[in-house]
């Protein structure tokens, strides 16, 4: 496989993911800068592994279920050396500026949707937060999930269906 051909795939692979990678990303997270953070380095372990793929000549059967993977991995790791978090007050004492208050208003109501949304979510065991947010956000199949979990599809089934239904019981409360 020559360098540039791999460069080209890489591309492509990026253009068709990256978006998706990161709303994963952001879900878990709840942070823009570092679901972007966690994006770039899903990205950069890819390509490292590409370019090393020459030499171990493994080849990548489903891209998609391997940046999930890598990414999840990513997740998994930023979560154990979770640092807390900047309060708003803060941020403004930075200068970090809202704008108009028109605006200031519309994205509060658009982030707070979003973010209600998010919370109803974290609320879920992380067994069924991952693979509802791989399903219906990221629009993964049973089993592309069941590639990246390491589960059988059935089990991922399974673990939908019951996180559907404890989803439902808390937007109900």
């Amino acid at each position: 496989m020559d360098p540039e051909n791999t460069q080209r795939e890489f591309v492509a692979v990026y253009d068709e993911f990256s978006d998706a990678i990161f709303r994963y990303c952001y879900i878990q997270t709840s942070d823009r800068d570092i679901a972007r953070d966690l994006t770039q380095d899903t990205f950069m372990k890819a390509w490292e592994y590409l370019v090393n793929v020459e030499h171990t000549r493994k080849k990548i059967e489903y891209m998609k279920a391997f940046l999930y993977k890598i990414a999840t991995n990513l997740i998994i790791d930023y979560r154990r050396k979770k640092k807390p978090t900047v309060s708003l007050e803060t941020l403004m004492e930075e200068g970090f500026d809202v704008g108009t208050p028109e605006k200031a208003q519309e994205k509060h109501e658009i982030v707070f949707e979003g973010e209600e949304a998010i919370k109803t979510l974290s609320q879920l065991d992380e067994k069924y937060r991952d693979v509802l947010t791989m399903r219906y956000v990221d629009d993964l199949s049973i089993k592309e999930i069941a590639e990246i979990t390491g589960e059988t599809e059935n089990n991922v089934s399974v673990r939908i269906h019951r996180g559907l239904e404890k989803l439902r019981e808390l937007v109900a409360r």
